[in-house]
């Protein structure tokens, strides 16, 4: 191989992340030789101090950086520790076992470094790509997100769901899918779950609900990575994320690396929450993502013995207000229902049931599945889509 390209190795393998402390092997000296012919890579680095699960998490961030030059078989990394005998390990995360009886081969996931900067990447087999996003947490963004999903395959569409939230995924509670466990296609692409007719992946798939998840941000890139890009869509005229709260690094790299055709930013109408919404929105205007609109959620309560009336418990129209100083939509007023808490709970999505329709949630919803569908004019590409809302919202 070339001088040149012994050198793009050598600079792709630089930034590789020490997942016990943020920093890169290179900055704490750990490098120890880098090889690079036509046939193989070798790393070879100082492991001390490195837990077995962080030396997976370093092994699957190399195979990562350095997949457009070698396959994982053409990968060899050695470490050298006064402490540890241990020498090579496998690249990739499983879930838990499945089954004996499940013929279809399980899913892999990889952590490491997700694509970041301009060269920005449009999700296969989806037409239209949304981000649903909240800066503060408990806001029922991902309520939010699922039915946004069955209220747009009620009027036709076929909808995907990607849980963005690695810390805190709650899909398959949502979706009662708890215990499924994704498969491979014979290509390694990830076969999302099917849930209601609606497919869908979620972190929580691979991993038990009980046990939390205290990986380092930059450990997560290659999880968002594949969730976006080597799972299995198919045909989907809309394929939803839902962010993780706030506007922090896992945010940002992903808007940064994907072609997202619009978001949507989800708020209670409470003043504390409306500051927080007002930091995302401009996190999708510096990053040059068209935002759709606002959704004002838990905007106020219907008792069920009295569906005409309506109790403001957080507040009246402070996400509608807040729409209008930021000049952009307010797609939706979605109430609180009992019914729709305990769909949640049980994994029952509101939008699913069709005995709740005509009520005010189900309106709600429809209307905010309207909107986003007047929001792309029906037959319009994502470029002229974007051309269109950059007039509208500049």
């Amino acid at each position: 191989m070339s001088e040149n390209l012994l050198e793009n190795i050598t600079k792709l393998l630089s930034v590789i992340i020490n997942p016990q402390n943020g920093k890169t092997l290179k900055e704490e000296g750990r490098i120890l030789e880098i090889k690079a012919d036509q046939n193989e890579l070798i790393f070879k680095y100082k492991r001390d101090g490195i837990t077995p699960e962080q030396k997976k998490s370093i092994e699957a961030s190399i195979s990562n950086a350095v997949s457009q030059y070698y396959s994982h078989e053409k990968i060899t990394v050695l470490t050298v520790s006064e402490n540890s005998s241990d020498v090579f390990t496998g690249k990739t995360f499983s879930p838990a076992p499945v089954s004996a009886e499940k013929k279809v081969e399980s899913a892999q996931i990889k952590t490491g470094h997700g694509p970041v900067g301009a060269n920005k990447k449009r999700v296969q087999g989806a037409k239209k790509v949304i981000a649903v996003s909240s800066c503060k947490g408990g806001v029922g963004k991902s309520t939010v997100a699922v039915n946004l999903a069955f209220a747009l395959k009620n009027l036709g569409k076929k909808v995907g769901l990607l849980d963005a939230d690695i810390y805190g995924p709650s899909m398959p509670m949502l979706l009662n899918k708890r215990d499924a466990k994704p498969g491979a296609t014979p290509d390694k692409k990830i076969l999302p779950i099917d849930a209601y007719g609606i497919p869908f992946i979620s972190f929580g798939l691979f991993i038990n609900e009980k046990d939390p998840v205290i990986w380092r941000g930059p450990m997560l890139g290659g999880v968002l990575n594949q969730f976006l890009f080597d799972v299995a869509w198919e045909d989907l005229d809309y394929l939803i994320i839902d962010l993780p709260p706030g506007t922090g690094d896992m945010q940002l790299s992903m808007v940064q690396a994907t072609d997202i055709d619009g978001a949507i930013v989800v708020s209670t109408p409470q003043d504390v929450a409306i500051l927080d919404s007002k930091k995302g929105l401009n996190m999708f205007n510096q990053v040059k993502i068209p935002v759709l609109g606002m959704v004002e959620n838990m905007s106020y309560f219907v008792p069920e013995d009295a569906p005409t009336k309506k109790y403001f418990i957080f507040g009246e129209s402070g996400v509608r207000k807040a729409a209008g100083e930021l000049n952009v939509e307010l797609l939706s007023e979605i109430p609180l229902e009992m019914a729709l808490r305990e769909g949640s709970d049980k994994g029952l999505p509101y939008m699913n049931e069709k005995k709740y329709e005509g009520r005010p949630v189900w309106n709600a919803y429809m209307l905010l599945a309207k909107n986003i569908e007047k929001c792309f004019n029906g037959n319009e590409s994502p470029e002229e889509s974007k051309g269109f809302f950059k007039k509208l919202f500049s």
